[in-house]
């Protein structure tokens, strides 16, 4: 979950946005930043390495341009046909789904009972799940990585993985959070997809072994790159993005701690500096 809370018109855009093939904004063609995608095949799985360059765009017409190995994009805003096409070009695909908390937006929000809906958690039309009800949550999630495997993803960013940080409405312990993301995380290994940890850096340590690379929003802004350290020594990739420094700002730290890291806008369109 990205920290900072957007102005209501903007987060109706991310919300409504349409995708195709093609685009009109992005950044493509760095030196260097092609390649394999990073591949280290793993219990059936892809599994990024440290350094892989990657491409995230969550709202505007998906450009595909952009010369990575790696995209990460919304599961539920693109069909099979992109996934493919993407494949094509020689990407691996990653699927963007929350798992921690409910969209009002999402062609499955009338399935969320309201018994598992907290707090709104920043973002309009968002609110936070309580993750302690497994019973009602496992088969709703299932399907969403179901979505994401018959789409012919590779991968899963689950997103709002630190619910216990935060003010969800619900009392959430660490220890909920563990027994939740180790539970997304099998779903996606029994689908054959790999899965990385968004955020949670203080439960790296205990989570590590279960994911396959991680999702890193600001780390470099909040002083807390270094706590991605057990990806990287594990060989995984830490997909890493700043919203409001300069790449001068974090990029040599980046390259030493062989992050794979890019300047992004909030809106996350298709626009990117990469280190």
């Amino acid at each position: 979950m990205r920290r900072p809370v957007l102005p209501t018109a903007l987060l109706l855009l991310l919300a409504g946005c349409t995708s195709a093939p093609g685009g009109d904004g992005g950044v493509g063609g760095e030196g260097g930043e092609g390649g394999d995608g990073g591949v280290r095949a793993t219990a059936g799985h892809w599994r990024p390495t440290p350094g892989t360059a990657w491409q995230w765009q969550l709202s505007g017409r998906l450009d595909t341009s952009v010369d990575v190995p790696v995209y990460d994009i919304d599961g539920f805003d693109h069909d099979e046909a992109t996934v493919a096409g993407l494949h094509d070009d020689g990407r691996k695909v990653i699927c963007y789904v929350s798992t921690g908390a409910w969209e009002d937006f999402r062609p499955d929000a009338d399935a969320f009972p309201k018994k598992v809906l907290g707090k709104g958690n920043g973002w309009e039309g968002e609110r936070w799940l309580d993750i302690r009800a497994t019973d009602v949550l496992e088969p709703l999630m299932a399907e969403r990585l179901d979505m994401c495997r018959d789409k012919g993803f590779d991968a899963v960013e689950p997103d709002n993985m630190d619910g216990y940080k935060n003010d969800t409405g619900f009392p959430l312990t660490g220890d909920d959070q563990l027994r939740y993301n180790r539970l997304i995380a099998k779903l996606a290994h029994d689908r054959g997809m790999a899965v990385g940890l968004k955020n949670d850096l203080d439960q790296i340590p205990d989570l590590v072994d279960d994911f396959d690379f991680a999702v890193n929003e600001q780390c470099a802004q909040y002083g807390e790159c270094a706590d991605n350290r057990p990806f990287v020594d594990a060989d995984k990739a830490v997909f890493h993005v700043e919203y409001e420094l300069p790449t001068e700002r974090f990029c040599a730290d980046s390259r030493e701690l062989r992050l794979s890291s890019m300047l992004k806008k909030y809106e996350l369109d298709a626009w990117r500096e990469a280190c």
